[in-house]
């Protein structure tokens, strides 16, 4: 069964050298996350765990930090070109989400920070990049 309210406490952010009590945020504008109980793994929209398969999740907020995996361009059903990117939070689970900006500035290895939780059209986070456009050492 799904918790409602999400912990206070944001695990495995001491290894990334922040202070959890900087990160808490109102649940609505936070990005909820599940974390299993039995084996620890997390993930995101889930009703079992994709690991163990157990029920037994709690939420958790997220940090909101992460780093793109993948980012595509999308021209259809839309006036202009927009990006919609898999982001790996540092939580360890894997969202679908879009990266404001020119969409063919966003690239994999991008480091992101979530700025809504979920957009209100398409109903998913929006992140904008945190160190500008990647551009390669040529």
């Amino acid at each position: 069964m799904l918790d409602t309210e999400p912990e206070v406490a944001v695990r495995g952010t001491a290894a990334l050298g922040t202070d959890p009590a900087s990160h808490r945020t109102s649940p609505s504008e936070a990005l909820l996350f599940q974390r299993c109980r039995w084996c620890g793994s997390a993930m995101y929209q889930r009703l079992l765990c994709p690991v163990c398969a157990g029920s037994d999740l709690r939420t958790e907020a997220s940090t909101g930090t992460g780093v793109v995996r993948h980012a595509t361009v999308i021209h259809r059903n839309t006036p202009a070109a927009r990006n919609v990117s898999l982001v790996e939070m540092a939580e360890g689970f894997t969202v679908r989400g879009r990266v404001t900006g020119p969409a063919t500035d966003v690239h994999s290895g991008d480091r992101v920070q979530l700025t809504t939780a979920q957009d209100p059209v398409r109903s998913q986070p929006v992140f904008q990049l945190v160190d500008g456009p990647y551009r390669s050492r040529s």
